[in-house]
């Protein structure tokens, strides 16, 4: 009697092939979607609203950009579905064809003084659509560095892909101070658009050379794939999705605070260049592609929870002194306000997101899981550069100022409330092979 032959063992690539693979991707489409911030920031308000205020236009270039985030849900939910029941590598694919379609376009749109109000029609469209790219990206590069990680270095190879971040914004300014310094007009902001169709034929070739997950392998042949998987984990684990909406909220929303509205900021309270902020944002990314790895690797000895809070509790702490060292106008001060708030609030919470998040799901809902919730904050912090604007024009800098100590706050709350999930910290680590037997199904 012939035995049926057994489903073979699911490819398990080297780690840091992995890990630097999603990095790489990550890098290519942050690139693409903070491109636009600087943009709306520095140029969006007269080449597409024709505003004569400075003020207004500023207003209503960051309403755009405000589009990108609420259509991240979106792109996080169809991508949570489908990376759960198709697989991730497949939707990392498309996600980051998908951005780079996009980002090109806009590249090539022609302004208000060309086509009237169509102009920002279309930029909010393709907006729109970057939105949903960007969406779809985060949870399936994650997955896949942590999924391929040995149970106890997840949290440094979960941080990898995080530094992709850093490396997206070092290459966004970068390539707008280099653009501002060999062109001039409408094509200072249209190259970096327009270059980003390499970075993306980059990431794709390097995408395409990585095996699946391994933990989606099992699942499907072990036939635990839900038909509906984005349903199923809102249903039975809808306040993790909301704890970890909350937890984010210091992180993206101050990242934003600090980069997209301070760039504007300066400009309209006459403190400084907006190159300035430039300057520190390239500075403080430059130093995370380090302190991510630190900060990730840390987690793996200390927990999850202990190297969030150092980041959440900084933030409280530095919204007043923040603005305090970027009003003085001088250089350097604002160069180390904006370093600062990047390596010491944004990173340490930025570094344990991959691992932390991941491990709060099982594993046949966990792409869901943690799309759902981290673009669920998108749709606040896409919103904070606006309403920090508006703050402004009310009651002056204290109002951001004070918006920011308020999301450290939040973020502080939430992570008091979640359950630490490192292995050093729940003894998963105690047993002889590493593992419980309920990681045979996380």
């Amino acid at each position: 009697m012939a035995h049926p032959t057994p489903a073979p063992a699911p490819v398990k690539d080297n780690p840091i092939k992995v890990s630097t693979a999603s990095m790489i991707g990550t890098a290519v489409e942050s690139y693409d979607f903070f491109i636009y911030g600087t943009a709306a920031a520095a140029y969006f308000g007269t080449a597409f609203f024709h505003a004569e205020n400075a003020f207004v236009g500023v207003l209503a270039s960051f309403a755009t950009l405000a589009i990108g985030f609420l259509f991240r849900p979106l792109g996080g939910y169809l991508a949570g579905h489908f990376g759960d029941r198709i697989g991730r590598k497949t939707i990392l694919i498309w996600a980051l064809s998908i951005m780079g379609v996009a980002t090109f376009l806009i590249g090539v749109l022609p302004t208000y003084a060309s086509v009237g109000v169509l102009a920002p029609i279309l930029l909010i469209v393709l907006r729109a659509v970057q939105g949903i790219g960007y969406g779809a990206e985060w949870g399936g590069a994650v997955l896949m560095a942590v999924e391929h990680a040995p149970l106890r270095r997840r949290g440094f190879f979960g941080a990898v892909p995080q530094i992709g971040i850093p490396a997206g914004l070092l290459l966004a300014n970068g390539s707008f101070l280099l653009s501002a310094a060999l062109f001039e007009g409408d094509w200072v902001w249209r190259v970096p658009f327009l270059f980003s169709i390499v970075m993306v034929a980059i990431g794709l070739w390097i995408r395409l050379g990585i095996h699946e997950s391994p933990d989606f392998e099992q699942m499907k042949a072990a036939g635990e794939i839900h038909k509906r998987p984005a349903v199923q984990v809102i249903k039975q684990d809808w306040r993790v999705i909301l704890r970890i909406i909350g937890l984010r909220l210091a992180e993206t929303g101050g990242y934003y605070i600090t980069t997209s509205f301070a760039l504007s900021y300066v400009v309209l309270a006459g403190v400084s260049d907006k190159q300035y902020v430039l300057y520190g944002t390239l500075v403080g990314s430059a130093l995370g592609l380090g302190t991510h790895l630190a900060y990730g690797a840390l987690s793996d000895r200390i927990g999850r929870r202990n190297v969030f809070l150092i980041g959440s509790i900084f933030t409280i702490l530095f919204g007043i002194p923040m603005f305090l060292l970027i009003n003085t106008g001088a250089v350097i001060m604002i160069i180390v306000a904006v370093t600062l708030s990047l390596i010491l609030s944004h990173d340490p919470i930025f570094a344990v997101e991959g691992s932390w998040f991941s491990e709060q799901f099982d594993r046949n809902v966990r792409s869901s899981g943690i799309s759902l919730g981290y673009n669920g904050a998108s749709v606040i912090a896409g919103l904070l550069p606006f309403i920090a604007t508006a703050l402004y024009g009310w009651i002056g800098w204290i109002g951001p100022a004070v918006l920011l100590s308020a999301l450290g706050i939040v973020s502080t709350l939430c992570a008091l409330t979640a359950r630490e999930t490192a292995p050093i910290k729940t003894g998963q680590l105690s047993r002889p092979d590493g593992r419980q037997a309920e990681l045979l199904r996380r």
